[in-house]
């Protein structure tokens, strides 16, 4: 019974990964160009935020958690029913903006279901698995848009794909609601307060990076708990970045500059494939391929962080996206619309580096810190990853419509070169190379 609610919210979360890339898509179907589709890879990392907040309020004031989740499904159900009648792709900005907030229902809920019954040293485990099912959830919707794209294109040459995938997505979500409903768990009997305490010392490193390789890197609900962290933390009266060093406050300024790097390059990706004559399907299989890409490689990258430290992984995967943004206007131009298979290395790679990179952060903050300044520094790292996403993807649609593709992901790879000289500068020591024998 545990795990049934679990795979009905990972349904759910499908219908969410395809939604993902099915919106800016639609948009661009009815005329939004770089900037619009930048402003909505932007709401989606700015609107789960105070969503959550809001929700997590009226959770506490009503002790009521099962309709949080219920409310989330049921209105991605929804939104997605009411795209295809929007004739605007200003009204998609606002639908996906919305998508995001219901979908935030959720957060301050999840996380106590999952470890509900669990002994506290085993609450770790649980939420990886957690964030584990909804990063299935993602991909499995990205196939979900793939195949259905490629399909419909076939069967109605010429037709819209779109419109027809959203109903499919609504009726997905429809049916995780329902299962839901049927298979939600006992009511958690975890406080919000304990979760609070037991938080703050979770170590955090298994957890992933939830599904994202475009949008917010961390999903509502680890921002959720995070921020929350920081705001019981102040009404304390304390002040939980006091006990922050120089190191680890010069690497929260490179993984902001890294991150507002990432979302210049990924915001106006949508527009960027379309316009430069992919077909739905093929931008679909370059999503699917870098979240794919990412999903293998968390374990294995885990192994090498183990044979060589962190530091060393995460600044090879900096310069290899230094590298790889701007490598992916350049063959653009160069292999015009020809295949997959000009873009399809360099996002499989773009995916391998996110592993790198997100499984070695939290090692890195976590290095960093010791005893009760950790939660605080691991939240901060998560914060600043979503601040910097929101407004690195407005700004990169503003640049590609302003100046083009190729300076804007010129751009992105500058910031993220800025971002990868100031972890090198903080850890010059630990990037060295160890003699063999030593």
């Amino acid at each position: 019974m545990r795990e049934r609610w679990l795979n009905a919210w990972g349904t759910g979360y499908a219908a969410v990964g395809a939604a993902s890339l099915s919106l800016p898509l639609r948009a661009i179907e009815l005329g939004a160009g770089a900037f619009l589709v930048g402003l909505m890879a932007s709401t989606a990392a700015f609107a789960g935020v105070p969503g959550a907040i809001a929700w997590g309020r009226l959770a506490a004031r009503t002790g009521r958690r099962r309709p949080l989740i219920l409310i989330a499904l049921g209105s991605v159900a929804a939104v997605l029913a009411v795209v295809p009648l929007a004739s605007s792709p200003w009204t998609l900005l606002v639908a996906n903006a919305a998508l995001w907030f219901v979908v935030s229902a959720a957060a301050p809920v999840l996380n106590l279901i999952a470890i509900e019954g669990v002994p506290d040293a085993e609450w770790d485990a649980r939420i990886a698995r957690l964030n584990a099912v909804q990063g299935y959830g993602w991909v499995a919707g990205l196939v979900v848009g793939t195949v259905w794209t490629a399909a419909a294109t076939r069967l109605r040459p010429g037709a819209s794909t779109q419109e027809p995938l959203f109903y499919l997505l609504a009726a997905t979500a429809g049916l995780a609601f329902l299962a839901t409903i049927r298979w939600y768990p006992a009511a958690p009997t975890t406080s919000m307060e304990r979760f609070d305490r037991v938080f703050h010392r979770l170590e955090r490193r298994e957890w992933g990076a939830g599904r994202f390789i475009r949008s917010a890197p961390y999903g509502s609900t680890r921002l959720y708990w995070s921020v929350r962290e920081w705001l019981n933390a102040r009404r304390r009266g304390r002040r939980p970045a006091s006990g922050f060093d120089r190191s680890l406050r010069r690497y929260l300024l490179a993984a902001t500059l890294f991150s507002v790097g990432f979302a210049v390059f990924w915001g106006p990706m949508p527009a960027y494939l379309t316009q430069a004559g992919f077909a739905t399907q093929t931008v679909f299989v370059a999503f699917l391929l870098a979240n794919a890409a990412s999903a293998v490689c968390y374990m294995p990258v885990g192994r090498l962080v183990g044979t060589y430290g962190p530091y060393r992984i995460q600044a090879l995967a900096l310069a290899g996206r230094v590298a790889l943004f701007p490598g992916v206007a350049f063959v653009g131009v160069a292999f015009p619309a020809v295949s997959l298979a000009a873009i399809a290395p360099a996002f499989l790679l773009i995916g391998v580096t996110w592993a790198m990179i997100a499984v070695t952060a939290t090692g890195i903050v976590t290095r960093l810190t010791a005893g009760d300044t950790r939660g605080y520094a691991l939240g901060a790292y998560t914060a600043l990853a979503g601040v910097g996403t929101g407004f690195g993807s407005a700004a990169g649609g503003a640049l590609a419509a302003a100046v083009g593709y190729r300076i804007a992901f010129v751009w992105a790879g500058l910031v993220v070169a800025v971002g990868l000289v100031v972890v090198v500068g903080t850890f010059p020591g630990d990037l060295k190379v160890p003699a063999r024998g030593r």
